[in-house]
């Protein structure tokens, strides 16, 4: 089977008329009506039910039909991968990161690596809007985002979910439990950034604590995660909460870190695209993020 014959079968099935295929394919009616019967030969079966006046698809041409146009995609999406390599349009992903994403996006950028080690990965970080408007102006190629469902002239697609995790001191009496109800946390001040620099995580944490039937006292803001954590881990005992694939990454020799028991609090992380991005062009990142589901 020669990819010619695949694309003449595919003339002819949507034109249903082996002469106006010709004329499509610029090409004489007895080269397409040869090479379709030489397909035809080499599977043993009639594609097309023929008469003076009409051309129809037999059963075996309607069952051959979606398998020739998913090889002529391929074809074409084969010959536009190289025409963009040789013009280096793929060389370069420009992604824009999110703070947070620890042990995760070395793994990430690992996976990518392998399955597509002709990307050269450039990565951009700053705060979520900034990173969004980059990708709406085509400065970033795609970008991680967390909790905002949507965003104008956007595709956000779901990627994962990150947990978070309690930061404590650890000579806190709650340090020794394996995972902490967030109710025993109602008497703690808590740390975290002012909502307009986080609005997704802080309304997530606030709401957690007033469906477990308490408002947070409200202790320092969370400023970095190295002032943060040494904070906690002297003076007066507070909380925060960090990603577990951050936390995993910090070290913690007066804090601890504790999962929280059910139900866990977490964001979803979504990948923001243009909507006209090419998928294949994509095709690998996706790919690379799909294995860091838990």
């Amino acid at each position: 089977m020669e990819l010619r014959q695949v694309r003449y079968f595919l003339a002819v099935a949507e034109e249903l008329h082996f002469g106006r295929a010709a004329e499509r394919l610029r090409i004489v009616q007895p080269t397409v009506s040869q090479q379709v019967r030489r397909l035809e030969r080499e599977f043993g079966l009639p594609l097309f039910d023929r008469t003076t006046r009409t051309v129809t698809l037999t059963a075996a041409g309607q069952a051959f039909l979606p398998r020739a146009r998913a090889i002529a995609a391929a074809e074409e999406a084969a010959l536009e991968a190289m025409a963009e390599f040789r013009s280096g349009q793929v060389a370069t992903l420009r992604l824009g990161t999110s703070a947070g994403l620890g042990a995760r996006l070395e793994r990430l950028l690992a996976d990518l690596a392998e399955r597509a080690p002709e990307i050269d990965v450039e990565l951009h970080s700053a705060p979520a809007a900034l990173r969004l408007k980059r990708v709406r102006d085509g400065d970033l190629d795609a970008a991680f985002v967390r909790g905002a469902g949507q965003s104008q002239g956007l595709e956000l697609i779901p990627v994962w979910r990150d947990e978070l995790v309690v930061a404590l001191p650890a000579s806190h009496p709650l340090a020794a439990h394996e995972r902490i109800e967030i109710a025993e946390l109602a008497a703690l001040p808590l740390r975290i950034a002012p909502r307009r620099a986080n609005p997704h995580l802080v309304d997530l944490i606030i709401h957690a604590c007033r469906a477990a039937g308490f408002e947070p006292v409200m202790g320092p803001a969370f400023t970095t995660d190295q002032d943060t954590l040494a904070a906690i881990g002297s003076g007066k005992p507070t909380w925060s909460v960090f990603y577990a694939s951050k936390a995993a990454t910090l070290p913690s020799t007066r804090t601890v870190f504790r999962p929280f028991a059910p139900p866990e609090p977490a964001l979803q992380t979504y990948l923001a695209v243009r909507p006209a991005a090419s998928a294949r062009r994509l095709a690998p990142l996706l790919a690379a993020c799909r294995t860091q589901q838990p």
